[in-house]
C-alpha cells in the first residue's frame, strides 16, 4: 500500500511539473524581441550567465506570484475561479489558433553580433525592459500560469512552479548558451513552423484541460 501511494504521489508531482514545463514553454518559445535580445547577447558571448538568470528567475518569480495570489483568490470566489478558467480556457484556445495561423507564415528569428559592446548594467537594463515592459508577460505568467497553477492540489502547487521555472531556465539557457549553434536554425522559417504548430497543440491541449473548471458539469 505504501509503495502505491508513493507511485501515485511522484505521479501527482511528475504530472504537475510537466504541465508547468510544457506550458511555460509553449508561452516564452516564439519570435520575440526578450528572445532576439537574449540571442544576440549569445552570439556576442557577453554577460549571458546574468541575462539568462535574469530572465529566468523574472519568469518564476511572476509565476509563483500568480500562484499565491490566485489560489486565495480562486478559493474564497467560487464564481470568479469559474469566470477566470474561462477566461483562461479561451485565451490558450486563441493562442493555440494564432500560433497555428503563424506556422502558415514565413517568419524568422535574426540576431547578429554586430555593433558596439553593452557594460553589463545596461545589458541587464535591457533584459528588465524586454523583460517587465512587455504588458503580455504579466497576461501570461501572473494571471494565466497563475489561475493553471493554484488549481493544481496544494502540495504540487510549487511542482507546477518549479516545472514552469525549469522550462523557463532551459529555453533561455538553450538560447544565450546554444546561440553561435542555434542562430541558423532559428533563421529557417521551416524551424519555426515546427515550433509553432507544436505550440498549437500544447495550448489546444492544456484549454481542453482547464474547460472543465469554467462549466463543472461537463
Amino acid at each position: 500500500m505504501a509503495d502505491m501511494l508513493s507511485t501515485s504521489s511522484l505521479l501527482s508531482v511528475a504530472s504537475a511539473a510537466t504541465q508547468g514545463l510544457t506550458l511555460s514553454l509553449g508561452l516564452i518559445v516564439a519570435i520575440g524581441a526578450q528572445n532576439t535580445f537574449v540571442l544576440r547577447q549569445g552570439l556576442r558571448r557577453e554577460h549571458v550567465g546574468p541575462i539568462v538568470a535574469f530572465c529566468a528567475l523574472a519568469d518564476v518569480s511572476l509565476i509563483a506570484t500568480g500562484v499565491a495570489g490566485m489560489s486565495q483568490a480562486l478559493g474564497e470566489s467560487p464564481l470568479l475561479s469559474r469566470a477566470l478558467a474561462l477566461g483562461g480556457t479561451v485565451f490558450l484556445a486563441v493562442y493555440g489558433w494564432r500560433a497555428l495561423q503563424r506556422a502558415r507564415r514565413i517568419e524568422t528569428l535574426e540576431a547578429t553580433a554586430q555593433g558596439r559592446g553593452l557594460s553589463l548594467g545596461a545589458a541587464m537594463a535591457q533584459a528588465l525592459a524586454f523583460t517587465l515592459l512587455n504588458p503580455h508577460v504579466y497576461l501570461d505568467t501572473v494571471l494565466l500560469m497563475g489561475n493553471l497553477g493554484a488549481r493544481q492540489p496544494d502540495g504540487l502547487r510549487w511542482w507546477f512552479v518549479a516545472g514552469a521555472g525549469l522550462g523557463s531556465a532551459l529555453w533561455f539557457g538553450i538560447l544565450g548558451y546554444g546561440a553561435r549553434w542555434l542562430a541558423p536554425w532559428f533563421a529557417r522559417p521551416r524551424a519555426w513552423q515546427i515550433l509553432d504548430r507544436l505550440t498549437g497543440v500544447i495550448m489546444a491541449v492544456l484549454a481542453a484541460l482547464l474547460l472543465p473548471h469554467a462549466f463543472p458539469g461537463l
